[in-house]
């Protein structure tokens, strides 16, 4: 079958290919009567549409905007606040007419050897979600010129960033296992990332709410028990948890860098025959479904994690509509503590 092109239609409707173009990219130009007759001349033809690569050369944008994650999708779709970020930015993009291309590191399991998507995969902007700001991915980005925005990651000089306030919000989280009248608390850390070799890690979320949560408790007095857990293998936060709960000077309450950390943690308290919250208070992070769907319900810190993603799309188009540059934005949205059912003065 010949393949159907603009001077197809036009031939079929009689009149210019530049008249067909038009109808497709600038249906301004033209009557309704008209381009709804060029339109089911297509239709009825089999026309595709224009080719989006030549569209693209012409008009020097691709119509897509990269997301760099440091997990392989697989496992970002395994947490629901990566989930939920996520969507926000595709829902968001849709309403600017521009797609979504889901970026990995170029080292992820089963990507062709040489194959860097960071820097082989056309697009018209990045947004940066918790990544190593020294892994080559950034870089690629940065010496392609493309605009970037920064989410829940250590501001750039030279690019917007979009954070919450996690400091802020395990601070109202420890405060608030202080004002109960606990002082044998735990905490239920996101690996060594909170620190690494004695430093402050990159990792922001890591970071910032072991920095809260240590506020707090110093200020009070309070010397925590810390144990870390790696998100993966399956079984490791359990493993943690247990080691943190199975000791005869347990914590009466334990803060967690997450709700999925704090649901586990629930569950490895319960089948030691501990009572949640008579026995063990737990706080979680984030306010994601976990934390309602929990028994009890979990006490944790609440993030616009919906908002994140609508205002890292939104800065972005700010900086791609920018000709000059000006003052780097920066965007730090609240965190609040959500009392639930999961924490209760201590016993002693």
């Amino acid at each position: 079958m010949a393949k159907v092109t603009l001077q197809s239609i036009a031939d079929r409707v009689g009149v210019s290919r530049m008249t067909v173009s038009n109808a497709f990219s600038r249906p301004d130009q033209l009557s309704a009567e008209l381009r709804e007759r060029i339109l089911a001349a297509a239709d009825e033809l089999g026309y595709v549409g224009p080719d989006p690569a030549a569209r693209a050369l012409a008009r020097g944008k691709v119509g897509s905007i990269g997301l760099l994650l440091t997990d392989e999708l697989s496992q970002a779709f395994q947490d629901h606040v990566a989930t939920e970020f996520l969507s926000s930015v595709a829902d968001a993009l849709t309403r600017e007419g521009l797609a979504l291309t889901l970026l990995t590191s170029g080292d992820a399991t089963g990507a062709p050897a040489g194959y860097v998507p960071a820097r082989d995969v056309a697009m018209d902007g990045a947004i940066v979600y918790i990544c190593d700001p020294a892994s080559p991915e950034i870089g690629w980005l940065e010496r392609r010129g493309l605009p970037l925005v920064s989410v829940d990651h250590d501001p750039s000089p030279n690019a917007p960033s979009i954070n919450v306030d996690d400091r802020g919000g395990a601070r109202a989280a420890a405060q608030h296992l202080v004002d109960l009248g606990h002082r044998r608390v735990g905490i239920l850390a996101l690996e060594t990332q909170y620190q690494v070799d004695g430093q402050p890690s990159w990792n922001w979320p890591a970071r910032e709410r072991m920095a809260g949560w240590m506020e707090a408790l110093g200020a009070a007095g309070i010397e925590p028990v810390v144990k870390a857990a790696r998100w993966r293998p399956s079984g490791a936060v359990v493993t943690t948890a247990r080691e943190l709960l199975d000791r005869p000077d347990r914590p009466s309450a334990v803060l967690c860098f997450s709700d999925a950390f704090a649901v586990e943690t629930m569950q490895v308290a319960q089948s030691l025959g501990l009572r949640v919250p008579e026995d063990l208070s737990i706080v979680g992070f984030d306010d994601s479904p976990l934390a309602v769907a929990a028994s009890p319900q979990l006490t944790t810190v609440h993030q616009e994690v919906s908002s994140k993603g609508k205002e890292a799309v939104r800065a972005l188009m700010s900086v791609m509509a920018t000709t000059e540059p000006g003052p780097v934005e920066r965007v730090l949205l609240p965190a609040s503590l959500v009392v639930r059912e999961s924490t209760a003065p201590a016993r002693d």
